[in-house]
């Protein structure tokens, strides 16, 4: 087990600063044009998967990083270059954690590449939890999943929404009820594989911020799936609903979920992507005020603006420790006892929308156009205290860990 150290090795080093070029030179130049156009960008992802940012091989190393600095530093210096354009190259991410902890070892030999693709082919994949009526709420969840023992067969019906690439992904890993009657301890995680009927994209949502990513709702209706296409297999599922429902007969401890267990394993991930944005949006403040010139000094020369700047960079430091510690935490094996996962989203999440409206405040009348990026900074910001857990589903988290108390 390695040691936590705030120091990044050489190799480290070497790789942030690779994915820092990246991000400088292929991003930022196309990153306004894509929030415009509201598309994917199939030709930036085509570029990282061409020099190895966008591959299974390349996140598989950053994951198995012995001290748990690889995933937030790349996600930190891609999110520093753009977040819609960041997620488009991330978002398979999820899905994959999905698989990677869900899946037993030949589902996930079999589904993580599919999820990629190559240099030459590239794909993408989505992971499809949350519905029309079930977000935050998980246990509101309707799509259900019955098992058809005579052919072995799933069987989907449904509608998620707010799917990262739903619609367009090679590989859909869905969240399905399998036993209404244990609420959200009777899911189960499926593989949609590609070119399967009765899959369909629905509303393609036009958002506020994050705009090159594609966000949609994905239709099930009949989708028939093998046996196999159940990860974790029928045994592990049959197991773990035969303790849920003796747990839930004497009101014991909840059960493993398969869509809490995502969210979970991938929080400190997302709060890696918030500090990214709000450091972008930082040093843009910084060197607008330096530079920017009112009643003949720099406008930094001014304490109400410099404190502001020693507040957003005192944030930003903070909420990175968070993520790096929880980081740490989960590579070294150790239990999150204080919801440290919970702890790095929510203050990095809500850092990220502070320091960038400050941003805005700093430029100005330049700061609200789009001339300048801190604009579209903000807006890509405000997700980051809704999507995977809103902030305050983080705090119920963090108060229902640190209290043992189920607070409501």
């Amino acid at each position: 087990m390695a040691e936590f150290t705030m120091e990044l090795n050489e190799d480290q080093r070497g790789v942030r600063d690779w994915i820092h070029g990246f991000a400088a030179e292929v991003m930022r130049p196309a990153a306004a044009e894509w929030d415009e156009r509201e598309e994917f960008p199939w030709p930036v992802v085509q570029e990282a998967a061409r020099i190895g940012l966008y591959s299974l091989d390349f996140y598989a190393q950053q994951f198995f990083d012995p001290t748990g600095l690889g995933i937030p530093m790349a996600m930190e210096e891609l999110f520093w270059g753009d977040a819609g354009l960041g997620l488009a190259i991330t978002g398979t991410g999820l899905a994959a954690i999905g698989v990677l902890t869900n899946g037993t070892e030949e589902q996930i030999g079999t589904w993580l590449p599919q999820m990629y693709g190559d240099a030459n082919d590239v794909k993408v994949a989505a992971f499809c939890s949350s519905e029309p009526d079930a977000g935050s709420d998980v246990s509101a969840m309707r799509t259900r999943a019955v098992y058809d023992e005579a052919k072995d067969e799933w069987v989907l019906n449904g509608t998620k929404t707010w799917a990262t690439n739903g619609g367009i992904a090679n590989v859909h890993v869905v969240v399905a009820v399998v036993e209404p009657g244990l609420g959200a301890r009777g899911h189960a995680s499926f593989i949609v594989p590609p070119g399967t009927k009765g899959l369909s994209q629905g509303q393609k949502f036009k958002k506020h911020g994050i705009r090159a990513s594609h966000t949609a709702e994905v239709v099930l209706e009949d989708v028939r799936l093998p046996g196999h296409c159940l990860l974790g297999g029928k045994a592990k599922l049959d197991e773990r609903l035969a303790r849920a429902r003796e747990r839930a007969g004497s009101g014991g401890a909840r059960t493993h979920n398969a869509a809490m267990a995502t969210f979970e394993a991938s929080r400190p991930t997302v709060g890696a992507q918030a500090v990214g944005i709000a450091r972008a949006a930082y040093e843009v403040a910084l060197d607008y005020a330096q530079t920017r010139v009112q009643f003949g000094r720099p406008v930094i020369d001014n304490q109400g603006v410099a404190f502001q700047l020693a507040d957003m960079r005192t944030r930003i430091d903070a909420a990175r420790l968070l993520v790096w510690r929880a980081s740490w935490m989960a590579t070294a094996g150790k239990p999150f006892t204080s919801a440290e996962g919970s702890m790095s989203k929510l203050f990095a999440g809500e850092t990220a929308k502070a320091v960038t409206a400050q941003a805005m405040q700093i430029l100005g009348g330049n700061g609200y156009t789009r001339e300048y990026p801190v604009e579209r900074m903000h807006r890509d910001a405000a997700i980051y205290t809704i999507f995977e857990g809103t902030s305050e589903i983080q705090r119920l988290v963090i108060a229902r860990t640190i209290s043992d108390v189920p607070i409501r």
